[in-house]
C-alpha cells in the first residue's frame, strides 16, 4: 500500500515584489519520505521553500498547497508552523537580544513531549553556543548546526531544508548528515517514520549523507525533470548540465 500525500503542491505559481517567479509547479510529498529539488542559483528553489512556508513577500498568484489534507495556501506562517512544518534557512538572519537556548527551550515547551535541552545541544554540538545570540558570529557549519538544534526541538512533521550543504566545511558536513537523518527518522522503516522531508540543493553534495526517495529539477521557475532517482538525476546534471534537463521526461 502506498504511503498518503502529506505535502501537494498543484499548479503553483508565485512572483516576488512583482517579479514572476514560479510557474505551474507541481510537487509531492509522501508520508514518511525525502524528496529533493536540484537547481541552479537563480532558479526559485528558496521561492518555492519560502512560499511552502508561508512567508508574505512571497505572494501566489495560482495554484494550491495541501498539508495533511489542509488548504494551507493563504495561511500564515505561525499556523503552518503549528500544523507541522519546520524549515532550515540557507541564511538565516542573526537574532539580536534572543539567546540560541532559549529558542530551543521556546521549541520543546511548544511540543507535546518534553526534551531536554542539554541533550540535543549535545547532540549537535551546540553547547557553547546556547548563551549567544541566535546566529550571532556563527559560522556557516554553526549556523546549519543551529537550525538543525531548533528543528530537533521543534519536531515538524515535514522538514524543509534549504541548501544544508552550503557553507559547510568537511568537518561539519558528515555531522549536518548525521543530525538531518535522525530528524527524518531515517533509522525506521518507512511506514513507522512520523516525519517528511523536501530538500533544496544546488550541488547534490547533501546525497551523500542523506538518502532521498524522489528527485525534481527546478529551471527558470519550472519543474523540468522528476524521477525515482535522485543519483540518476544528480550524475545526469553533473555530466550535461541544468539545461540537458529539460530534455528529460517529467515521470
Amino acid at each position: 500500500m502506498s504511503a498518503p500525500d502529506l505535502l501537494v503542491i498543484e499548479d503553483l505559481a508565485v512572483s516576488v515584489d512583482g517579479k514572476d517567479i514560479l510557474h505551474g509547479i507541481n510537487l509531492v510529498v509522501k508520508a514518511g519520505e525525502t524528496n529533493v529539488v536540484f537547481g541552479p542559483n537563480g532558479s526559485g528553489k528558496t521561492t518555492l521553500m519560502m512560499t511552502i512556508m508561508g512567508f508574505p513577500r512571497y505572494q501566489v498568484k495560482r495554484g494550491k498547497i495541501t498539508f495533511k489534507g489542509v488548504d494551507v495556501t493563504r495561511m500564515p506562517v505561525d499556523e503552518r508552523a503549528r500544523l507541522g512544518i519546520g524549515m532550515s534557512f540557507q541564511r538565516p538572519p542573526v537574532v539580536k537580544g534572543v539567546k540560541t537556548g532559549d529558542m530551543v527551550k521556546a521549541c520543546l515547551k511548544a511540543r507535546s513531549m518534553p526534551g531536554d535541552l542539554a541533550e540535543l545541544a549535545e547532540k549537535t554540538h551546540m553547547t557553547e553556543f546556547l548563551n549567544r545570540d541566535i546566529n550571532s558570529g556563527f559560522s556557516g557549519g554553526e549556523i546549519k548546526r543551529s537550525e538543525l538544534l531548533q528543528l530537533l526541538a521543534q519536531t515538524p512533521e515535514l522538514v524543509l531544508l534549504d541548501e544544508p550543504e552550503s557553507g559547510v566545511d568537511l568537518e561539519n558536513i558528515a555531522l549536518i548528515g548525521e543530525l538531518i537523518n535522525e530528524l527524518l527518522q531515517k533509522g525506521c522503516p518507512i511506514h513507522q517514520r512520523c516525519r517528511s522531508g523536501l530538500i533544496i540543493s544546488h550541488t547534490g553534495h547533501i546525497l551523500d549523507y542523506v538518502n532521498a526517495a524522489t528527485g525534481y529539477v527546478l529551471f527558470n521557475g519550472r519543474i523540468i525533470s522528476c524521477g525515482a532517482s535522485p543519483r540518476d538525476i544528480l550524475d545526469n546534471i553533473k555530466a550535461k548540465g541544468y539545461q540537458e534537463c529539460a530534455t528529460c521526461p517529467i515521470k
